[in-house]
């Protein structure tokens, strides 16, 4: 009897494979609480390297509240934060729906459900916030807080007294969760998550880059979703795999003059800060409609660290977006804005992330200035949707799209 054939899988587009990684971090977790295993929760740019080395499992509660939210649940988790815990609507909305979430355990639209931690992991290279948002969650949950501190950098260059503070921060929080976790440091393993990670930064800063073919092969707004896995997962293996089959969509795309971008490109702009992740049909509607792709936007690429030692890996740590002077931030987002060709900005003044919105206007004016450019701002929250107005938001884009358009008829 004839075998029988069977034909191949399909294969996922990128798009579905790095969902599913994404999905899979907090699959494992639960899988492995539900094992007995300690779990952590972890900040976004926490150095990532030192929980993958030791093989612990551990959830994003940033990534988590984006979820949440784009999902429609994070108003009832604000609302718990504010009216049964007490915290101010003031504060960062990710870090209420966190605190919401450690109180509760749970997610009242079930989205992105993951188990409450052991011991937290905190970094302030991205956020000041950060500090107390987790000794909060310390204390509610009496669990260990693990903080690595980095200095804010006042001048161009991270200097090798920061490297060094930085250095024996690693060094301590490896010795603390040896004795949390009952794991031991490998520094043959650690060598290889290291290698992994800095190939996944190089892969996910050369996805992010094809931006800049005109027109684009990608609406710039994939690159929020996309980033959950540069985000989460950056010492895996899959998620290499990842990033290189959504390179090479992309270069596929350019060979064909195709684009996910699905109208005709007429304008291209920089898009400025966290996405509004309740809104993002309503963020994204007017620009495509107007034939309006995002070709720039410092966020996405921020989780590209790439790195050759050590030292290096620290100091990629410590030049996160929110963690350098205005001048270097004026100018990373004018070499994206330049390899974009960007024709105007739009910024979000974020009510949730101050220290991110607290400089953006200034940003704003200086990047007008020298790239000759219009850029408007809009108020919105990563989160909070009671802080974000659509019918502000249209006439922003509305003004922007204006002056665009005059821009090129040369008035």
């Amino acid at each position: 009897m004839a075998e029988e054939i069977k034909e191949a899988p399909e294969k996922l587009p990128a798009k579905k494979v790095l969902a599913n990684i994404a999905d899979n971090v907090y699959e494992s977790a639960i899988e492995a609480k539900a094992r007995g295993e300690k779990v952590g929760w972890i900040s976004s740019n926490f150095p990532q390297e030192i929980p993958e080395t030791l093989g612990l499992h551990c959830v994003y509660p940033e990534s988590q509240a984006a979820a949440i939210s784009a999902k429609g649940g994070s108003l009832a988790m604000l609302e718990h934060a504010e009216g049964d815990l007490g915290f101010s609507n003031d504060l960062c909305a990710y870090a209420r729906i966190s605190m919401a979430y450690a109180d509760l355990g749970k997610c009242p639209n079930g989205e992105r459900e993951m188990p409450l931690p052991d011991f937290v992991l905190c970094c302030n290279n991205i956020c000041n916030c950060m500090m107390n948002w987790y000794e909060n969650i310390g204390k509610m949950l009496g669990i260990p807080v693990i903080m690595i501190d980095v200095p804010y950098n006042d001048k161009y260059d991270v200097d090798a007294k920061r490297i060094a503070y930085m250095r024996g921060q690693f060094d301590d929080c490896i010795k603390q969760l040896e004795e949390i976790t009952g794991k031991k440091w490998d520094e043959n393993r650690f060598a290889e998550v290291c290698e992994i990670s800095n190939k996944v930064g190089q892969a996910w800063l050369e996805a992010t880059q094809y931006m800049q073919y005109e027109p684009s092969p990608l609406n710039g707004f994939e690159l929020f979703n996309h980033m959950a896995v540069a985000t989460m997962a950056r010492g895996k293996q899959e998620s290499l795999d990842g990033f290189l089959q959504l390179i090479d969509e992309y270069k596929q795309f350019v060979k064909e003059h195709k684009s996910t971008f699905k109208v005709e490109e007429k304008n291209r702009v920089m898009f400025e800060g966290i996405a509004c992740w309740p809104f993002l049909r309503a963020t994204l509607h007017p620009l495509k409609h107007s034939g309006t792709n995002v070709t720039a936007c410092v966020y996405g690429p921020s989780f590209a660290f790439t790195y050759g030692n050590t030292d290096e890996m620290m100091r990629a740590y410590a030049e996160m977006p929110n963690a350098i002077n205005l001048e270097r931030a004026v100018e990373l987002r004018e070499e994206l804005c330049k390899a974009g060709k960007v024709n105007g900005g739009l910024i979000h003044n974020n009510r949730s992330c101050k220290m991110w919105s607290g400089i953006a206007p200034e940003m704003g004016r200086r990047i007008a200035n020298d790239l000759h450019i219009p850029v408007v701002t809009f108020d919105g929250d990563q989160s909070d949707p009671r802080n974000f107005s659509e019918e502000q938001y249209n006439t922003r884009v509305e003004g922007l799209l204006e002056i665009m358009e005059n821009n090129k008829k040369g008035e």
